[in-house]
């Protein structure tokens, strides 16, 4: 049960380090608002990522065999989403700075704990790199032993989500120590384009084939 919850720290590492659009925008999120908010956005992350190794350790197989057709539809939604989303970040920071405040603008909805939590699920749950990423794990390990029975599925996905879960938190908090670093409107505005600008290349990386 100790491997089992080794192993599901492991891969949840190795999915959640690498810093994409995601991260990218959580870091951004923090800085522009609070820990709070960014604190649940990243708990967001990191049960989208505990779902799918749920999915993966439950499923194995058949979950790829499933998800093989959709895959490039969920690409094209992913980075519609996270478009809409550089586009959303990008022109609430203009209107901002131009109110000459640091704040979202008049009319704007403020993002709050709830909100950034389950925008967070939902964009990364529209990543089938993750669901892939777990299965190809649970797969993996299978060929060299016997299906794991339920009690190492569970520590599995505990170490995925905790160890997800762990990194996204860093993010957050390092995006807070951004904003009070940059916290006047200058520097607000130059975090909000250079993340939006990031959002959109990574984004666009999602429409291109892959090699």
């Amino acid at each position: 049960m100790t491997a089992a919850l080794v192993a599901g720290a492991l891969a949840g590492y190795g999915i959640a380090v690498p810093v994409g659009a995601v991260a990218t925008y959580l870091l951004s999120l923090s800085a522009r608002t609070s820990l709070r908010t960014g604190a649940a956005a990243a708990l967001g992350v990191a049960t989208a990522d505990g779902l799918y190794a749920l999915l993966a350790a439950a499923g194995g197989s058949a979950l790829a065999g499933l998800l093989a057709p959709i895959t490039g539809p969920l690409r094209l939604a992913s980075a519609a989403v996270l478009l809409a989303l550089a586009l959303r970040s990008t022109v609430a920071a203009v209107r901002a700075h131009r109110a000459g405040s640091g704040q979202d603008p008049a009319g704007e909805a403020p993002v709050g704990p709830g909100r950034a939590y389950a925008g967070f699920l939902g964009l990364t749950l529209l990543n089938p790199t993750t669901v892939v990423y777990f299965t190809a794990l649970v797969l993996g390990s299978r060929t060299a032993s016997a299906a794991p029975g339920r009690a190492e599925q569970a520590a599995f996905v505990l170490g995925a989500f905790a160890a997800s879960a762990s990194w996204q938190l860093l993010l957050a908090g390092g995006g807070a120590l951004l904003g009070r670093v940059l916290a006047g409107p200058r520097g607000r505005l130059a975090t909000a384009l250079a993340s939006g600008a990031l959002v959109t290349v990574l984004a666009v990386r999602l429409l291109l084939p892959s090699s």
